[in-house]
């Protein structure tokens, strides 16, 4: 039975017996099907081999398992049979990232996932049935996530440099890391990934617990977005709400405060809930 959770940061892959008890785990590098197909799959490779080595088993050993990927970017039919072409299981599931974030954190129960890493998983589950709110990738979405703090806190650099407002010790610090020179910050832009700009999250996060004027004003911009999807996907405070990711649990403080009373710890990881779902394949027969 394999397992594996990829997202636009990294991803981790478990193998397991029948009665999912995990014998090995490996990890690799970003794995987003749409901004770098290519290296998604290296990614998952080194996954699976690190994992395999573990266990002295061979390519063949493995082509014989039961098997579901839940990876960014997967947005379509095509995408997941892409994956599933380079990675030819006895049988393998590939699905987006927020099925196994949720099966991963919820199980069987009703609640609301706030999954915030590279990218943004938001969606609900009442009677086995799920809604989703945004994820469409950094271009037209995945507000409040690690990669949408670090492309403002950018913008924000460049508001500074033109004098529209006060650099704060965030903008500062992170525009040192460019040697103050915009034509850099602007290159780096012009190339970058969204797991490039999430690297700069850490940043604005320690930054708003430290009063940072712009750390703030992100944190409630990204929490100001995450109170109107729980209203879209009427959240009531009786429910459970679970916030998962690098970055997701961050945003606890800057939500209302219902919504802060409702999260709970997740039951497990996404890599859990690609566990169960590849577990569910075989039970199918």
């Amino acid at each position: 039975m394999i397992g594996c959770d990829g997202g636009g940061t990294g991803c981790r892959l478990v193998i397991a017996d029948v009665a999912g008890r995990v014998l090995a785990q490996g990890a690799g590098g970003p794995a987003n099907v749409t901004s770098d197909f290519d290296g998604a799959v290296a990614s998952l490779n080194t996954a699976l081999a690190q994992a395999a080595a573990q266990l002295a088993l061979t390519p063949a050993d493995i082509l014989a398992g039961v098997a579901h990927f839940g990876l960014a970017g997967v947005q379509s039919p095509q995408d997941s049979a892409r994956i599933a072409a380079a990675f030819p299981f006895l049988r393998i599931n590939v699905t987006e990232d927020r099925l196994i974030a949720v099966a991963g954190a919820l199980g069987t129960a009703d609640g609301v996932l706030i999954g915030l890493g590279t990218g943004t998983i938001i969606a609900a589950q009442r009677g086995g049935q799920s809604l989703r709110i945004g994820g469409w990738g950094l271009a037209l979405s995945d507000d409040a996530s690690g990669a949408w703090l670090g492309r403002l806190v950018l913008q924000r650099v460049l508001l500074a440099q033109d004098g529209m407002e006060p650099f704060t010790p965030l903008t500062d610090a992170v525009f040192s890391r460019f040697d103050r020179d915009p034509r850099g910050l602007v290159g780096f832009a012009s190339t970058a990934r969204p797991a490039d700009y999430a690297r700069f999250a850490p940043d604005v996060i320690a930054a708003a617990g430290a009063g940072d004027a712009v750390g703030l004003a992100l944190m409630q911009q990204g929490a100001a977005y995450l109170a109107r999807a729980l209203t879209v996907l009427r959240f009531a405070p009786s429910e459970i709400l679970c916030l998962t990711g690098g970055v997701g649990p961050h945003y606890a403080p800057y939500l209302p405060v219902a919504a802060q009373k409702a999260v709970i710890a997740p039951k497990g990881q996404a890599v859990d809930g690609a566990l169960e779902l590849a577990m569910g394949l075989t039970a199918q027969g």
